[in-house]
């Protein structure tokens, strides 16, 4: 380590000793720069920057003067003349402040200038605040502060803001809002602002050519109404048009033909101007002037085909001659034949009008036939501000246009009195709030988006319902988190027990959630055909939990109706998994006593149907093919005692009275046949009965002898098993 120090400082040795000898050299080369090197000043002073370094060489004979940069960074006029004592320095006049401003300018506050620009004090030739930025809160303040509103200053100041307002607007503008934009546009008054409207459009085109339809369409809009406005742009573009034209400017003719081309399709400049720019870009055709006619015909193909077929004819005649002539380009060639096969899709891709713009009525508006040929006034003094005498009169004209343009003025009354409603909260009376209704239904979206992210992403039961519960939901909302808590379980590739625990949560907590299981149970029953097999599965355990656990009441079951005409397979299979679900958590005895409730039979009737033999065989089969023939107890007696039943009948029906009545003797007469027919029916069914041998119960317990015990085959694809009676 040592070694190595030593040479370090031998090598900053040696490059000292090299740079002295080097200034030696340099030094003898050039003897007349050594001699006012040693003259002037010495070098740690000459590279300083301060104000007494250059005073202190000043005074002195054949001493260089300090820099001039000292004189600009500090802005002093009051430094001697070359050569000039300190002495005399002192013994000069004092410098009045009026050439200490000459030499340096004096920065001002802007809102104080701007205050005394308001009041008049200070003329307003410079801007609006002497050429400095106001805040737009503070330019309102400023025309609230002016009395005077015949004062130039205010009409200023409205024109700035009328300028910001247009120019806001118009950038805003877009195919979806396009209507409520041009509303806003005529709240403002674009008669005096005209020239700004059309400024800001040609200015908005020329930043985006891509959104040349949509402007064309607001301007259509307006010119229906004020047709000054149409005509002012017509004849700007058309001037502008033509300069660049003059200029070879080529991007500036692509953007205003393209806007030129919108301009007839929305009728507002006629189909002249259009064959006049064709002819004119075709006069000597160059591969630029070409394309630029290709461009202008594809967006305005479709019009020109409408209105003037035969103009469009003998343009594409010269465009045929052109390409047989092969003087320009291939790749416009190639455009050429790609214009032609447009039109021979009569312009399909590219409409004159899109549905969405197409809003005035061919009847309604006004086309402008200006020609290239004509004089165009620009009218460029009304881009600027002049001061107007009948302010108050012109704007009061206005107002009563746009009340007949949009109707009330209310808006308008509205935004004038909203400071003074904050200011004065209590004195004003009670406004009538508008009701807002979302038919986007973005706000359910947003809400299905958060409960769906809230179940997906907790850990725990207690967590998710936590979360669930914290969310503010309106009145009638909570079929939401039902509809999306049977989703996400319907979605998943096996049952999981967390989703039946979550909806037995929510229905302990609040009753309402009772209400909506209930509504959502007999809708998944009526729609369960559509549902695929593992969804149907997930679903069928989710509302099995729900129902042993006491979540969702078993007035439920009364939208079941097990016969061989209300079922599909889809719903035998959903009935069949719920109750063995419900079955392996309560147990087939607890079941069958739930099932037994005299004060809930009502409910249960469609699931063990009494109202004929056929649905009673029916039920049973089902019963006992998916494993619960122990409820069917009561089934199967009331139909071995169905024939007693029927027996005990008939007497009554014969010793009723016989009325003399014609009407009474038809009634015992059917009566008595039909008596007949069945105990007719009921022998002959015992005689067949009688060669068959008693089959057993699903419990072990023989049947008895019955004809309604005649258990066909079920329609069941998973039952390989036949009960036959005795």
């Amino acid at each position: 380590s040592n070694e190595r120090g030593y040479a370090r400082r031998d090598d900053r040795r040696d490059d000292r000793r090299n740079d002295r000898r080097d200034d030696r050299r340099f030094d003898r080369r050039d003897e007349r720069r050594f001699d006012s090197r040693r003259d002037s000043p010495p070098r740690r002073f000459r590279r300083e920057d301060s104000r007494e370094s250059g005073r202190r060489y000043a005074g002195e004979e054949d001493r260089r003067d300090p820099p001039r940069r000292h004189q600009r960074d500090t802005g002093e006029e009051d430094r001697p003349a070359r050569g000039q004592s300190d002495a005399a320095k002192d013994d000069s006049a004092p410098i009045s402040d009026a050439q200490r401003r000459a030499g340096r300018r004096e920065i001002e506050d802007p809102y104080e200038t701007a205050a005394k620009t308001a009041s008049g004090v200070v003329d307003k030739a410079s801007g609006r605040t002497g050429g400095l930025y106001m805040p737009p809160y503070k330019l309102a303040q400023m025309m609230k502060e002016v009395t005077d509103k015949k004062s130039k200053e205010y009409q200023r100041m409205t024109w700035e803001a009328l300028k910001k307002s247009i120019n806001g607007l118009v950038n805003k503008v877009n195919v979806s809002n396009i209507k409520n934009i041009v509303i806003d546009l005529f709240k403002e008054n674009i008669i005096r602002g005209r020239a700004l409207l059309v400024r800001s459009l040609m200015k908005a085109q020329m930043a985006s050519p891509s959104f040349a339809h949509v402007y064309a369409a607001l301007l259509a809009v307006i010119n229906t109404k004020m047709p000054e406005v149409g005509e002012l742009l017509l004849k700007r573009v058309l001037s502008q048009f033509l300069r660049a034209y003059k200029r070879n400017d080529k991007v500036m003719c692509k953007s205003l033909t393209k806007f030129i081309a919108h301009l007839v399709n929305q009728q507002v400049a006629h189909e002249l101007v259009a064959l006049q720019i064709i002819s004119l870009l075709l006069e000597s055709p160059t591969d630029d002037s070409v394309e630029e006619v290709v461009t202008f015909i594809t967006e305005c193909g479709a019009t020109l085909a409408d209105v003037t077929p035969q103009g469009l004819n003998a343009v594409f005649e010269r465009l045929r001659g052109i390409l047989h002539e092969g003087a320009i380009d291939k790749r416009v060639q190639y455009m050429i034949e790609g214009l032609y096969a447009q039109r021979k899709n009569n312009f399909a891709e590219h409409p004159g009008v899109l549905p969405d713009l197409d809003i005035v009525e061919a009847d309604d508006q006004i086309t402008h036939e200006l020609s290239l040929d004509d004089p165009l006034d620009r009218e460029e003094s009304l881009d600027y501000f002049t001061f107007d005498p009948e302010y108050e009169e012109n704007e009061e004209k206005y107002a009563q246009v746009r009340r007949e343009l949009l109707g009330d003025d209310s808006d308008d009354d509205e935004e004038e009195g909203e400071d003074d409603d904050d200011d004065d909260e209590g004195e004003g009376g009670a406004t009538e709030t508008q009701v807002i209704n979302d038919l986007t239904e973005q706000d359910l979206v947003n809400l299905r988006r958060t409960v769906y992210l809230t179940i997906m992403s907790s850990a725990a039961v207690d967590e998710c319902a936590h979360k669930l519960m914290k969310l503010k939901l309106r009145e009638g909302q909570q079929v939401e988190i039902a509809t999306m808590l049977i989703e996400c379980c319907a979605q998943e590739r096996t049952y999981l027990r967390f989703y039946g625990l979550l909806g037995e949560r929510f229905c302990m907590i609040d009753k309402a959630y009772q209400v909506v299981f209930d509504e959502l149970f007999a809708k998944q029953y009526t729609m369960i055909h559509r549902l695929e097999t593992n969804k149907l599965r997930n679903i069928a355990k989710l509302f099995a939990h729900l129902i042993h656990s006491d979540g969702l009441p078993w007035g439920v079951f009364e939208y079941i109706m097990i016969t061989e005409e209300e079922t599909t397979s889809s719903s035998r299979i959903f009935i069949k998994i719920l109750f063995q679900e419900i079955a392996e958590y309560m147990g087939l005895k607890k079941l069958r006593e739930r099932l037994n409730d005299p004060y809930m039979m009502s409910s249960f009737e469609g699931l063990f149907p009494k109202d004929s033999a056929k649905n009673t065989r029916f039920a049973i089969n089902f019963w006992t093919a998916i494993g619960l023939g122990g409820l069917t107890d009561g089934l199967r007696e009331h139909l071995q005692n169905a024939p007693k039943r029927l027996l005990a009948q008939a007497p009554d029906q014969a010793a009723a009275p016989v009325d003399s009545d014609s009407d009474s003797d038809s009634d015992s007469s059917s009566s008595s046949s039909s008596s007949s027919s069945s105990s007719s029916s009921s022998s002959g069914s015992s005689s067949s009965s009688s060669s068959s041998p008693s089959p057993s119960s699903s419990l072990g317990r023989p049947c008895s002898k019955s004809p309604f015990l005649r258990l066909k085959a079920p329609p069941f694809p998973w039952i390989s098993w036949k009960i036959s009676s005795s």
